[in-house]
Formats: C-alpha cells, structure tokens, sequence
C-alpha cells in the first residue's frame, strides 16, 4: 500500500485539512479499514482500489465510514494527479453516493458533489445551549447549517464540547455560517462524539452550504473560507445538477 498524507483546501496563510490517502488494488475487510483509519487518527483517511480509467473511494473518519467527504476526495485527486496515475486533467471516483467528477483546471482540482439543498428545521436544544452566540437560523440536509449575521460571530463562536457530545448525528455534523468579509461566505464545522471535534474544512458541507448562499447573495459562483484554526479556501459553483468544489492540496509526506 502506498500512503500519503496530503493537506487539502490549502491557501494562502490556510493550513487546509489533512488527510491520508492510501492506493488499493483490492479491497481490505471492512474491519481493516477501520483500524487502519482509526490509527491514521487524521479527520479522513481515504482509500482508492486504483482501475483502469476509473478508481473506487470510500471515506472513513476515526470512528465510522462516511458517505461522503470533500477534502479527502481532493486529497486522493491531487495523489492521482502528481503521480500520473491519472491519465487526463479528468477522470471519476465511484462511491456510494454516486460517480464523482473530477477535473484539474489551471491548478485548482474541481470535484462534482451531489446537491444537498437545506431546510429549514429546529434543531435539539443541547445544540442551541452548547453555543456561546445563538444562531438566527436554523435549516438541516445531511448537517445541521446555522446561519448567524457576521464573520465575526463565526471566529469568535464558543462551543461546548463536553455538552455537546453527549448527542450524537450520524454520519453529519453542525455547521455554523455567515456572510463573509473577504469571501462571500465562512464557516466552521463541529462533529459531536468524533475524536477530532472541529473539522479543519468540510467540503461535503459545502453541498448544503452553496445551495443556501447561491439563493440568498443571487450568485452562482461563490469564493469561500472555513474559519477554523487552520482554516481552507473553497471555489465553489452551483450547476443543474451538482455543486461544484475547488480547491488546492499539498503532499506533506509519502511512503
């Protein structure tokens, strides 16, 4: 097995997020996924069963296997790319939650996401008593997304961990977000009872999170940051019938 690990949605001053990618040429026993995970103790380990012209993924963090994750996803994208393993500037992940388009434009990877418009919702009043700043809206798809009115409630945010792990929402997590300063949307993503409670940037949040924010500021196109201490940079489009997400990787170590 050949494993990388890679940052992924990095940008200027913006560590992104790390995950490991490992090359498969068949497919482990659940369970050997899983442990391998749970040791990689990254927020995503991603493994890709390498076939000719298309290439299998799955995602698992520490804890359990999810149905989808974006930084990882660019992260095994960037592996393909750097190696030539991928024999184009595109190609397609096959997952379960559907074929993954990927292509590689003036050095910025763009992945097809499915489309996980938000509604609006109440959400348990644990969530609302772990956070320092209520939020003024409430909506839920895969995450809960609650929308507050500044960037700066989102940097200055304090949450209760300890509270908030007793519930648990599986396989999401609690989105917060606002309009950004220098970017036309922020946010931050916490994930109850996972060993890593701040996720440092969450693109499959992004497929609930462009939808809102293409409706609400009337653009397709939008630019946008997660706000968490390492932080990401996320090119995001909303088409027909995907989302699109951009963004930049780093291998940080190989072997």
């Amino acid at each position: 097995m050949k494993t990388y690990l890679v940052h992924a949605f990095v940008g200027k001053d913006l560590a992104g997020s790390p995950a490991c990618v490992i090359l498969l040429y068949e497919w482990l026993s659940d369970t050997e996924l899983k442990e391998i995970s749970a040791k990689n103790a990254v927020p995503e380990t991603v493994f890709v069963l390498l076939k000719e012209n298309n290439f299998e993924i799955r995602w698992f963090t520490p804890e359990i296997e999810m149905d989808l994750c974006g930084h990882a996803t660019l992260a095994a994208a960037h592996v393909l790319f750097e190696e030539k393993i991928a024999k184009s500037d595109s190609f397609i992940f096959s997952s379960q939650s559907g074929d993954l388009e990927i292509e590689k434009r003036e050095g910025i990877i763009f992945m097809a996401f499915p489309i996980r418009t938000p509604i609006q919702t109440s959400c348990p009043q644990i969530i609302l008593d772990s956070l320092s700043i209520k939020p003024k809206e409430i909506l839920k798809s895969r995450d809960y997304i609650l929308v507050y009115d500044s960037e700066d409630e989102i940097s200055n945010l304090q949450v209760d961990s300890e509270k908030l792990n007793t519930i648990n929402i599986d396989p999401g997590g609690i989105c917060v977000t606002a309009k950004g300063e220098a970017c036309d949307f922020v946010s931050r993503f916490f994930t109850p009872q996972a060993s890593i409670f701040e996720d440092p940037v969450t693109g499959s949040a992004h497929c609930s999170l462009v939808p809102y924010w293409s409706r609400r500021l009337g653009n397709h196109k939008l630019h946008a940051k997660q706000r968490s201490k390492e932080g990401g940079e996320l090119f995001c489009e909303q088409t027909e019938n995907h989302i699109i997400i951009g963004g930049r990787a780093q291998i940080i170590i190989q072997s």
